[in-house]
């Protein structure tokens, strides 16, 4: 009896969540804060995706509006910035904690933070580092960069850990959507490296799935050059620590260009950085590692 009364009571002291938007990502939230015994109301503005939140146990606002009286905590997973302005237009964000997971730019975060602090509303942005199957499944290892009010954070930070790890990245409510573009523009980047790699073996009597542990093996064995970068990039010394400086490495990329040719693959995915490498060298680079390309792309 005292362990039933017990669970009751975590179950009241649980948070209450507002969750707009029902999309694949706000469906897979809003299941993993029911499982875990939070008051939870979803809004959508195709109501027919509610249904099944519904039987599981959350409250169906007929309204965005509705929805944000609900909960002093709400949560918004719509298409874009343009859908939050349009979907809590009629809502009264005075008080209330507003905790942004769209997928946005810096400017259009520290825009929205503006805009919710003139309505009243402490503001928290975040950039999801997951797809929906990773939500809920901690051993998947997804997460969401936060970045804004740091109490507000805080005082949310065990409700908003329940789908995904949290990791906050500073004040600027901007730093989450740069964290979330950062890293996969880096991801692209990989994955644009790979494209190549398959379409050089494409033509050939080379089974892609015995290249594929050879490639993710090799990935995984580069990664860690990123932490030379970073440190470099402190340091201002783009030499330290150099093992194939840029002189050699562009001495070697007609090697990469020929193969192409030969093999029939554009080498439109490799040629724009190559050019960068041979303008940092032209500019007396040659001694530096990679890192200087960097400062190329920096405007």
């Amino acid at each position: 009896m005292d362990s039933l009364i017990g669970m009751a009571q975590n179950t009241v002291e649980k948070t209450a969540v507002t969750l707009l938007g029902l999309g694949a990502m706000g469906t897979a939230l809003a299941r993993t804060w029911l499982a875990a015994g939070h008051p939870l109301t979803v809004w959508n503005r195709t109501p027919a995706r509610a249904e099944a939140l519904a039987a599981e146990g959350a409250r169906v606002a007929g309204s965005a509006a509705e929805a944000v009286a609900a909960s002093g905590l709400v949560v918004v997973c719509l298409l874009d910035d343009a859908s939050v302005g349009e979907v809590l237009v009629g809502a009264d964000l005075a008080g209330k904690d507003l905790v942004n997971l769209i997928t946005s730019t810096p400017a259009q975060a520290r825009a929205r933070a503006e805009w919710a602090r003139e309505r009243g509303a402490r503001y928290v942005d975040g950039g999801i580092m997951a797809v929906p199957p990773m939500i809920g499944v901690p051993e998947a290892g997804g997460y969401v960069f936060y970045s804004g009010s740091r109490d507000l954070f805080e005082r949310h930070r065990e409700t908003l850990g329940v789908p995904a790890g949290t990791t906050y990245v500073g004040a600027d409510p901007g730093f989450a959507a740069l964290h979330d573009v950062a890293l996969l523009s880096a991801m692209y980047g990989m994955f644009a490296g790979a494209a190549h790699a398959f379409a050089l073996i494409r033509k050939e009597d080379i089974d892609p799935a015995s290249l594929a542990p050879l490639l993710a093996d090799w990935l995984v064995a580069m990664a860690p050059s990123v932490h030379q970068t970073a440190d470099q990039l402190r340091s201002g010394d783009y030499t330290k620590g150099v093992v194939s400086n840029l002189a050699m490495q562009v001495a070697g990329t007609p090697t990469f260009l020929t193969t192409a040719e030969e093999q029939g693959v554009s080498p439109e995915l490799l040629g724009p950085y190559f050019a960068l490498m041979q303008r940092r060298l032209a500019e007396g680079g040659g001694e530096e590692d990679l890192t200087g390309v960097i400062d190329l792309l920096v405007r």
